[in-house]
């Protein structure tokens, strides 16, 4: 990002938001601004629509119902981890892609739930009331934790919806949300990842951009395709420069309401961290890869999660370093921070905000170490054998008293994962899990309670191979008998992960237990006093940070300057054979060959990638892209580099959301893949 644009911008944002920021919720939108800006106001019937018509992809993403058949609209990458447990040594629908020619033939996925958002409630005032002024830190979050419980497991038992109790501002709203659950969901369509994911890493977060990110799949009940009321009409016109458009989706997580020391414990430890280990965990990662292509194929998935992970934080990363936008965030505050204290009231009720969330932070840090290495690593078995162990100790408690995750209404989510018929390959568990207790030895002290309990005098990669090799918790009945079995099955049993998760689960409940009094619930109430007083002096004329839950954001259909020239709004097929071309098939920029074979038949003026300033973030990726007329005309897969420090500031200047384009996805079902049955679905003939 040019630092000349930046300081512009910085010095406009000051007092006030420009118009386009913002990922807002269905409950609060600036309609006002949207009038004033566009001489649009979505109308009830619009936001309904779109709302119930948006889907979030519970294995982490978006997507939206595109036809009145079930049909459900993602990125390629999203359904990524659902094609590789479909896979397998004879079949790799991660590099060869899926069609499924006839409803029969579509597969239905092990593990993946979706949600819609079909109803919202404040609860606010319900969870505060129970509330009293002489309450410890401790105990104020335990009461606002056991209230949440209570609204939720009787939510649950009077609606059958999935009910959700949202934290938004930071503990200053909290809402029920109730979703619409499927569980039977059937893959439909995949393009190859190569056209999918065309430029591989060297593209990611880039622009210009000529990706087919897109997957389909259908939400069936009662072993039928799910007649939808709402969902998304096509507009294989797509979109024109200046164009107003709206993204709804489930954007992950933002930091912009964040105190400035909150940023600097990010930038001095948290980020330094986790970049140091997703490095070391990609140099591990590649070498079993390297052992073949079956290896190759089982470690992609990680791969690929974590390098994206890298290049966003590391552009987050670089942010946090900026002394311009770490000035900025802090002139913010002081702003804040002045009307509070000049206001006696305000500074009563809520001038100790920020010193409670800084003495958080000193007892956050003081254990830094010993927080990130007590844990179960990257095992996904290991971490099976602890949810089993938990689960039958927690369900014998009164429902107020369990850990979170296991509660009764989040009973059914529980068991849908730890049931799930997906293949877990055990040569990668037993790479991964020796590298976690390498790790482990060499950052602990050798007197670490968790580290003598966890691997005692074993040697790593002896140990890991006894543990993966003996354990039988990769056979899904294996699984059933313990969670049926209860306490007594599970003390008796001689499965090696049982026996250690019994050992270890002690200590992790301690550290559990340490943090969410001493940090969680210091953190959480600082962060209460600071959103009461945005409230008091703003009201809500800002928005949350995103949470994974329904928002929508609008922007235009814009080009950008970047690298001393002009990236262009959109792109086109020419371009993406050119750029083919210009790497003589390099790899990362090979296309596969029926892209080839097709050429002569395609329009290659046909649009590819499009950006727009809409606000989005990780966990946006496959959220719908909808004109005014509520149709859908893209679909979101990445933002460009610039839009990395959207983490902490918004810049509409070069901050883009990038989307594959519906006349790209048209063109290539009709003319490569010969999919005119899901063509026509979509375009409704």
């Amino acid at each position: 990002m040019s630092r000349n644009i930046f300081v512009l911008f910085l010095f406009f944002l000051i007092g006030s938001l420009i118009a386009d920021e913002g990922m807002w919720t269905y409950d609060n939108l600036p309609l006002k601004d949207l009038k004033e800006k566009y001489g649009f106001v979505p109308t009830k019937e619009w936001l309904d629509n779109v709302r119930l018509s948006s889907v979030r992809f519970m294995d982490g993403g978006s997507g939206s119902f595109v036809s009145p058949d079930g049909l459900i609209l993602t990125n390629h990458h999203v359904a990524v981890g659902q094609l590789q447990k479909l896979s397998n040594a004879k079949r790799n629908y991660v590099k060869t892609g899926f069609y499924a020619k006839t409803k029969e033939e579509e597969i239905k996925c092990p593990d993946l739930e979706i949600n819609i958002l079909v109803d919202m409630k404040n609860v606010t005032d319900e969870i505060l009331s129970v509330l009293k002024p002489d309450m410890t830190f401790e105990e104020r979050l335990k009461a606002k934790k056991e209230k949440i419980t209570e609204i939720e497991n009787k939510a649950k038992k009077e609606t059958g919806l999935e009910p959700e109790v949202v934290n938004l501002y930071h503990d200053g709203e909290f809402w029920l949300y109730l979703y619409k659950k499927y569980t039977d969901v059937r893959l439909v369509f995949a393009p190859e990842r190569q056209a999918a994911y065309f430029g591989g890493d060297y593209d990611n977060f880039t622009y210009p951009r000529y990706d087919l990110d897109f997957a389909l799949f259908r939400a069936y009940e009662n072993g039928k395709p799910v007649k939808c009321k709402n969902y998304l009409k096509w507009n294989s016109n797509g979109i024109k420069e200046g164009d107003l458009v709206f993204v709804s989706g489930h954007p992950g997580s933002t930091d912009r309401l964040y105190t400035y020391n909150q940023l600097k414990y990010l930038r001095d430890y948290r980020y330094p961290y986790a970049i140091d280990f997703i490095n070391h965990k990609l140099k591990v990662l590649e070498e079993f890869a390297q052992r073949g292509p079956e290896q190759a194929r089982k470690a992609l998935i990680y791969q690929f999660g974590l390098g994206n992970g890298l290049k966003a934080m590391t552009g987050e990363y670089k942010g946090l370093r900026d002394s311009i936008l770490m000035n900025e965030k802090k002139k913010q505050e002081e702003e804040l921070k002045n009307k509070v204290y000049s206001d006696e009231k305000l500074k009563k009720l809520y001038g100790d905000g920020w010193s409670i969330i800084d003495s958080a932070l000193d007892l956050q840090i003081k254990n830094f170490k010993r927080l990130r290495y007590h844990s179960t690593g990257f095992s996904r078995l290991l971490g099976i054998a602890l949810n089993i162990v938990r689960y039958v100790e927690e369900i014998e408690k009164p429902d107020k008293d369990r850990l979170e995750g296991y509660h009764e209404s989040e009973l059914d989510r529980l068991k849908f994962r730890l049931l799930s018929p997906a293949p877990i390959y055990k040569d990668l568990e037993e790479f991964n899990l020796a590298d976690d207790l390498k790790q482990m030895k060499k950052n602990l002290d050798e007197n670490d309670e968790f580290l003598k309990a966890f691997l005692g005098d074993n040697d790593p990669e002896k140990f890991a191979h006894y543990l993966i090799s003996k354990t039988k918790l990769d056979n899904v009945d294996f699984r059933k008998k313990m969670l049926n079995g209860g306490k007594k099955a599970v003390k008796k049993s001689k499965d090696p992960l049982i026996k250690l998760a019994l050992k270890i689960d002690p200590i992790l409940r301690k550290e559990k237990e340490f943090y969410r009094n001493n940090i969680e619930s210091r953190l959480r109430y600082g962060a209460e006093k600071i959103a009461k007083a945005r409230f008091a002096i703003y009201g809500k004329s800002i928005y949350p940070d995103a949470t994974f839950t329904l928002r929508l954001s609008y922007g235009t259909v814009k080009g950008y300057p970047y690298n001393g020239t002009i990236a262009p709004a959109y792109t086109t097929l020419y371009g993406l054979f050119d750029r083919a071309l210009s790497f003589k098939g390099k790899r990362e920029y090979s296309l596969p060959e029926r892209f080839w074979q097709k050429k002569d038949s395609l329009d290659l003026s046909t649009p590819v990638n499009f950006v727009s300033t809409c606000d989005i973030i990780g966990g946006n990726s496959g959220s719908p892209v909808v004109n005014r007329e509520g149709e859908i005309v893209g679909l979101i897969f990445d933002g460009n580099i610039e839009s990395l420090y959207g983490r902490f500031l918004y810049d509409e200047k070069a901050n883009r959301a990038v989307a594959v384009h519906t006349a790209y996805i048209i063109e290539a079902l009709r003319k490569i893949y010969n999919a005119d049955n899901i063509a026509d679905e979509l375009e409704n003939r």
